[in-house]
């Protein structure tokens, strides 16, 4: 089963890829066949086996020799290595599925965020309506409401702080691509006896992840401008994957 789910992984991780690199600049995913980055020539299925394919070939093109790209190979096996941890971590449950969900929307928004400065409405859509399924299969119609409302509710406080944030620098100061997120944060989040709470705390965490990346940014490359959306959908990877230590947490401040 482990070797499967790795396996697995590694085949969405090319797809992954595909979504995340094709869509922000138009390009069809499902009509248009895989071609070399540098020659174009349209691939072979046997030129596509997730990390053998690119093993083999030893990083290149087989028609023009030209250097692939390693993210290919990268992102293959980091997908592989998160769903087998999905996988040990969690066990065939409920929450491997909302894990898996959850890691796979932040490996497109990792790739399209710093690639195209964009979060792509479809992943989000679809991973919405996968995860009420799975919420309604583990905490019954009532609490996927709620955790539906806790959603919308987080979508709403941070598109407040959207408006105020924009009012106060003159310039956007949140995309529409991280409001949308909080939405999910607050339908992953917003059910476990936690409501709110585990939501903010979830936005905060992102900004001291999103943190040593700003000050890097700016000082290097005079940028003002940075992907949030990566450090939004680790944030809550990171705490789904730790939901007890950051419960416990937050009950602790809550006593004091």
């Amino acid at each position: 089963m482990s070797i499967l789910i790795f396996i697995i992984g590694a085949v969405l991780g090319s797809f992954y890829l595909v979504v995340a690199t094709r869509l922000p600049k138009g390009e069809n995913i499902i009509t248009d066949r895989s071609r070399c980055d540098n020659c174009h020539k349209t691939l072979k299925w046997y030129e596509l086996i997730p990390i053998i394919s690119y093993i083999i070939q030893g990083g290149k093109c087989r028609h023009c020799h030209k250097p692939i790209k390693i993210e290919h190979l990268l992102v293959e096996i980091v997908t592989a290595l998160l769903f087998l941890f999905g996988y040990l971590y969690f066990g065939l449950t409920i929450k491997l599925g909302i894990f898996l969900v959850i890691t796979s929307l932040a490996l497109i928004i990792f790739i399209s965020d710093f690639k195209y400065m964009i979060i792509l409405d479809s992943p989000l859509i679809i991973s919405s309506i996968l995860l009420i399924v799975l919420k309604y299969f583990e905490v019954g119609l009532k609490n996927t409401g709620i955790a539906i409302i806790y959603g919308i509710v987080l979508f709403v406080f941070m598109y407040l702080i959207k408006l105020l944030g924009d009012k106060i620098f003159k310039r956007e100061s949140l995309g529409g691509g991280d409001i949308k997120l909080c939405f999910i944060i607050g339908l992953t989040l917003g059910y476990y006896g936690v409501g709110f709470r585990m939501s903010l705390i979830c936005i905060i965490f992102s900004a001291f992840l999103a943190l040593p990346y700003a000050i890097a940014s700016f000082h290097l490359n005079k940028k003002n401008e940075l992907p949030y959306g990566p450090f939004l959908i680790f944030s809550l990877v990171i705490i789904f994957i730790f939901f007890k230590k950051f419960y416990n947490l937050l009950v602790f401040f809550t006593l004091i």
